[in-house]
């Protein structure tokens, strides 16, 4: 039967940048539809890490309960394509018993992998990774455009061959799998049991600035270095390769000063936050709100599930 012909229940996705206050929003909105929280943050997996990514506090997780956060070790592998396939199996069970599902966060390949489907490219292991970083220092990227023709004639003929990280990744895929790159390259949107509404969430954009500086403040007051140094011995794992571990990582090996560690957290998660609002504003499906329009917000998602 073609789900085109049924009546299909909603998952609604309440995204935008860091900083804008999602999580208070969800919290909300999760309590008026009687509903848990989807986590679509792909660094809120991890336990160990929960000051420096913002996560749910334990007593929002009382109130509301929340899927996907603090679930896997920090050393644990996981991918886009293995959230895509958790997700969709969750939000596909859920939505037997209530009209809708909510998703929130900011991570881009997340919520696409569950919105439109993703092909199937593995997450790099970190071994994988440290070893063709090594080649390409001592090889060169020559020699592994070379390699890239020869494992993948196909992929080498479209590939920016200047462009060494898409050269490196395309190897690091043939290398890991034993397959060729463009063998995961599929670029179809899936067909989903569910209707999906997205909501986005902005603000002007000195206020965001001014969020997240006052949050970045509030997590070094929350006990975020200790955070940092508990992860030290494992900063080499691609999972901690973000915002705010690797500025006091530079920190702790003597290269930055605290202050200084601490305004390069603030700049680069302003950098990352319009990044994910230039990702989101390609996407005409996203019905954009304040943070603080709530019963606007609360409309649109009645009218869509009535």
């Amino acid at each position: 039967m073609n789900i085109e012909h049924l009546t299909l229940k909603t998952l609604l996705v309440i995204l935008g940048p860091t900083g804008v206050g999602k999580t208070e929003l969800c919290l909300r909105v999760a309590e008026h539809f009687h509903i848990p929280i989807i986590n679509a943050d792909s660094r809120q997996i991890f336990r160990e890490i929960p000051i420096g990514t913002a996560a749910p506090t334990e007593e929002q997780q009382r109130h509301v309960k929340h899927y996907f956060v603090g679930t896997h070790a920090i050393e644990d592998y996981y991918s886009a394509s293995m959230y895509e396939e958790d997700a969709v199996s969750l939000i596909t069970h859920l939505l037997e018993h209530d009209e809708c599902a909510l998703m929130s966060g900011g991570s881009m390949m997340y919520i696409d992998a569950v919105c439109n489907g993703i092909d199937d490219i593995p997450t790099i292991r970190d071994d994988i990774r440290t070893e063709m970083k090594r080649r390409y220092e001592q090889e060169g990227l020559d020699a592994l455009v070379e390699e890239l023709r020869q494992l993948d004639h196909e992929h080498y003929a479209i590939v920016d061959k200047k462009n060494y990280r898409r050269v490196i990744h395309a190897l690091e895929i043939c290398h890991q799998t034993g397959k060729t790159y463009t063998s995961f390259r599929v670029g179809e949107r899936k067909e989903r049991p569910f209707q999906i509404l997205k909501i986005g969430l902005n603000r002007e954009r000195e206020e965001l600035y001014q969020r997240i500086n006052t949050r970045v403040d509030e997590m070094i007051q929350q006990g975020l270095l200790e955070e940092v140094k508990r992860m030290y011995p494992k900063r080499h794992l691609n999972a901690l390769n973000t915002v705010g571990y690797k500025e006091l990582f530079n920190y702790l090996n003597g290269t930055w000063t605290l202050e200084e560690a601490v305004e390069r957290m603030k700049g680069n998660t302003r950098r990352y936050m319009r990044k994910q609002l230039t990702w989101f504003k390609r996407d005409p499906e996203i019905h954009w709100f304040h943070p603080d329009q709530y019963d606007e917000i609360i409309q649109l998602i009645e009218h869509s599930i009535n």
